[in-house]
């Protein structure tokens, strides 16, 4: 099994629902996004994928997010912004669209959100 990583970066404000102490207030985070890929097959260059496309994956997602607040956003309007569910959230976004691109030949392993350099979560399927 080949595996590829990219992360990338963005800030946002949130803040978390249902939960007493200081996240209940809107506050930001500079948060970092690591994307993990898997696939057993090489591309005809000998690629799961090019970097700079997985980046262009991961964009579409940021750029929603980047410098809002994400409350204010589609699921999270609803859904709680906790790390744990921008990790789902980047997930499910860009391994569908990962997948339709490479017909199922790639996939998303895990996804992770650094909220600080020091808290992390992480989704997989």
């Amino acid at each position: 099994m080949f595996e590829l990583t990219v992360e990338d970066t963005f800030a946002a404000g949130h803040y978390l629902r249902n939960y007493k102490g200081k996240c209940e207030n809107p506050h930001g985070h500079n948060y970092k996004i690591r994307v993990t890929l898997a696939g057993k097959e090489l591309d005809h260059a000998g690629l799961l994928l090019d970097f700079k496309d997985l980046r262009e994956l991961m964009k579409h997602v940021i750029e929603r997010l980047d410098h809002q607040m994400i409350n204010d956003i589609e699921p999270f309007t609803v859904l709680n912004p906790s790390a744990e569910n921008l990790a789902k959230y980047f997930y499910e976004e860009t391994n569908g669209r990962l997948r339709a691109a490479t017909k199922d030949r790639v996939s998303v392993k895990d996804v992770t959100v650094f909220e600080t350099d020091t808290t992390t979560a992480k989704y997989s399927e």
